[in-house]
């Protein structure tokens, strides 16, 4: 190994410490063989899906003489396979890692367990769609803005962002370890929007705008509810994660409700009444009354004209 710019000395230097520190925070690689999922694999299925929750708005689809029937059928089989095996590495991954906050249930056979939660959750699909549709609509009435519904899901990020959510739930209730995190994760990269994959979204859910929008594990969102860009359902600090866990952190909007830019809603025991609206830059961390309007009260603003 010859660099011109490297003595072999200090070369020899540099490569001892990033070996000995590699040994000591073993956590920072994967050197172990252990099983992991790639990012490249999941932004792969996720597209996939994508194509079938959307047929012909995400990706082209040109059905052959063989119809429509016949293309959605191979992508299902296409979309099968690839979620299968990355849940079989999912579960390997499960079984060897050791941490306090990483409890899965024993699912016996990768293979086996794979298989069904995968037959689950395609059959959950056409669910999964008509809750989209009420999403679609709610974000057709609740943006002037919109001109249609194709649109909104081109060109939306918190259609998109709602789209892989609603996968990635479905998943995590079936209790598949960190894909569910990776494809959140995933479009929190591409949309800014930030919705753990646990968190429990109802029907008729619109972002508006949707940048720097946080919405964290353990928060309950009923129905019709609207927020707009920068809202933070987050949680109040535990001083122990790892002895605490799990318990609810994060706050629960009931049905109807409207949170407007910059707000802040924290813990777990925060209720936002139904019907309620959050105005903008508000920090909350109380519950709400039904039908209540909660406002910041701004400073005072001064004008002076320039004589």
């Amino acid at each position: 190994m010859v660099h011109d710019d490297f003595e072999p000395a200090v070369l020899s230097e540099i490569v001892d410490g990033l070996m000995e520190s590699y040994s000591d925070h073993a956590y920072l690689t994967n050197l172990q063989g252990m099983p992991l999922p790639s990012m490249g694999c999941v932004e792969a299925l996720t597209k996939s899906l994508e194509n079938l929750l959307y047929p012909g708005l995400v990706e082209c689809i040109h059905p052959n003489i063989l119809g429509l029937r016949y293309v959605v059928g191979n992508r299902i089989v296409e979309a099968f396979d690839q979620l299968r095996d990355i849940i079989v590495t999912c579960l390997k991954y499960a079984v060897s890692i050791e941490a306090p906050r990483f409890r899965f249930p024993d699912f016996g056979a990768p293979e086996d367990a794979a298989k069904q939660i995968t037959l689950s959750f395609f059959r959950a699909l056409p669910k999964i769609r008509a809750i989209l549709h009420e999403d679609l609509k709610a974000a057709y009435r609740g943006d002037p803005a919109a001109k249609s519904y194709s649109e909104i899901i081109l060109s939306y990020p918190g259609m998109r962002a709602l789209g892989i959510h609603r996968l990635a739930h479905e998943l995590h209730g079936a209790r598949v370890p960190i894909l569910p995190r990776m494809m959140s994760e995933l479009m929190h990269s591409r949309t800014g929007i930030d919705i753990h994959p646990g968190a429990s979204i109802g029907r008729g859910f619109f972002i508006d705008h949707g940048t720097g929008v946080v919405i964290g594990e353990t928060s309950v969102i009923g129905e019709r509810v609207k927020l707009y860009q920068g809202v933070t359902l987050g949680a109040l600090s535990i001083p122990d994660p790892d002895t605490q866990m799990p318990v609810k952190r994060h706050p629960t909007l009931e049905d109807d409700v409207t949170v407007y830019a910059g707000a802040t809603i924290l813990g777990g025991e925060t209720v936002i009444g139904a019907r309620s609206v959050i105005g903008s830059s508000v920090w909350i961390t109380r519950s709400v009354a039904p039908d209540t309007k909660v406002l910041f009260q701004p400073p005072e603003l001064r004008f002076k004209t320039n004589t």
